[in-house]
């Protein structure tokens, strides 16, 4: 598989509930043609990740209706889609949605700590797509267990394909997925809901890098 027919595959996907951003129009906030915008974005990244040989996966549980499902891309948000190109190398990566960019709080965190790594990193979720209550397209739901397990090939060719070194599992929901699923990772808390202080603690720790500013602190500097 190539990284187009990976990104094709990802595009055929479909499930009750849930939002496939490489293939369906939302009707509120897309372009017309943000399909394409986004299956471009992810192969744009897939590659660049190969070719950076890229050494860690930051694996959380699936895409938020603020971030992966608006630009196509994990734990990210159209605000920090010019970091996320910076970071792979790309020139660039487009907005598939009409207005401004829309900020994610998890994604504000998540980017400021990779801005501080400066170093490419992989960002995916255990379930690629956005699951959402029924009637109810703009919010989040945890996916299925029948849901991940339909998307396994897709975890694996990524694993086969980039290697990492090690594998970051951002919140106990994605422990413990990639856990049934087999693959050994390292938890870090996730960074909402009060967890961003021990999210940055643990991503120092597993970098090896050294205490720096409080949470708080960076996300504040970030923002302004």
């Amino acid at each position: 598989m190539t990284p187009s027919s990976f990104v094709d595959a990802m595009a055929g996907l479909r499930f009750p509930d849930v939002f496939n951003p490489y293939a369906q129009v939302c009707e509120i906030h897309d372009r017309s043609d943000a399909p394409e915008i986004r299956r471009d974005n992810l192969r744009r990244v897939v590659e660049a990740a190969i070719a950076a040989e890229v050494e860690t996966f930051w694996i959380a549980r699936d895409l938020g209706y603020r971030g992966g499902r608006r630009t196509g891309l994990a734990l990210t948000d159209e605000a920090h889609l010019p970091l996320h190109a910076g970071i792979m190398g790309i020139p660039s990566l487009r907005q598939a949605t009409v207005g401004p960019a829309v900020r994610e709080r998890t994604a504000t965190v998540i980017w400021n700590m990779l801005r501080e790594l400066r170093r490419p990193v992989f960002l995916w979720n255990v379930f690629p797509l956005h699951p959402h209550s029924r009637g109810d397209p703009l919010s989040n739901r945890c996916h299925t267990r029948a849901e991940r397990e339909a998307c396994r090939a897709v975890l694996d060719w990524l694993l086969s394909t980039l290697r990492p070194r090690s594998v970051v599992a951002i919140g106990r929901d994605a422990q413990d997925a990639l856990v049934d699923l087999g693959v050994r990772s390292t938890p870090v808390r996730h960074p909402s809901y009060g967890g961003q202080t021990e999210f940055v603690a643990g991503v120092r720790e597993h970098y090896g890098l050294p205490r720096g500013l409080d949470a708080g602190r960076q996300l504040s500097i970030f923002q302004s």
